[in-house]
């Protein structure tokens, strides 16, 4: 994987979908798959860092993207069904899915976790990819090589004080990449893994580590060369795994 270099244009006429796009991870991600040729679908909940993403993909000349906005604390069942029949309609077709989007709630010891908080993460970090997957599962099996990538983290394999729902959320997502992984084994072209970024500089990292230098933090855009990796056609293989970005 680290000898892994994508090939100019090798998501050409590839529609992928993005939560969390506006920043951090996402964002980077989104860039680099509409450089090597995607269109991508840029999701998220504050339409103005949406619309500064979408500006630098079409000041870049890349393919024109996409934008839905969406809250995942406060979305139904029917705005995920009507988001696939978005991408159905106006796209056509829908490649990949990746889920970016997260909450780090509060870093703080479980027996004082206000659980109003706790119930918000769970359902940003889980709950609400679960939605979204589900939803978009038909159009991805429609794909001859259907892709969804989840975000982990290390802290949801081996749980650590303080990190709370935040934790216990990853944990669920591993979970999620196994079970539906086992679904799709034999029934399925789609992969399904997840990407533990590792030690990254985004904002959340910022507020998880306020000490923290950002300079000697892995640039979101080095992490977003994992998720090219298991995009392309050299993944194939890999189904069902929970890979480390940064090993």
């Amino acid at each position: 994987m680290r000898s892994f270099q994508a090939p100019a244009n090798m998501l050409q006429n590839q529609v992928i979908m993005i939560t969390g796009a506006g920043s951090g991870i996402g964002r980077a991600v989104a860039l680099a798959c509409a450089r090597l040729g995607a269109t991508v679908v840029l999701m998220g909940r504050t339409i103005e860092k949406l619309e500064a993403v979408y500006d630098e993909i079409e000041a870049c000349g890349y393919p024109k993207p996409a934008i839905i906005p969406l809250n995942l604390l406060t979305a139904t069942h029917l705005e995920y069904a009507q988001i696939a029949d978005i991408v159905e309609k106006e796209l056509g077709h829908l490649n990949a899915l990746i889920h970016c989007a997260a909450q780090l709630g509060e870093l703080t010891m479980l027996s004082q976790y206000p659980m109003d908080t706790f119930a918000n993460v769970i359902k940003v970090n889980m709950t609400a990819s679960l939605a979204l997957t589900q939803a978009l599962l038909p159009l991805l099996q429609e794909a001859p090589s259907g892709r969804i990538i989840f975000t982990t983290s290390s802290v949801g394999r081996k749980g650590r004080a303080h990190w709370g729902a935040y934790a216990i959320s990853k944990f669920a997502v591993e979970g999620l990449v196994q079970t539906l992984a086992d679904e799709l084994e034999n029934t399925s072209s789609i992969r399904v893994n997840a990407i533990n970024p590792g030690a990254t500089r985004t904002n959340m990292r910022a507020s998880a580590y306020p000490a923290e230098d950002p300079a000697k933090v892995c640039p979101p855009e080095k992490v977003a060369e994992t998720f090219l990796y298991l995009l392309s056609e050299d993944a194939r293989h890999m189904h069902g795994l929970s890979i480390d970005a940064q090993d």
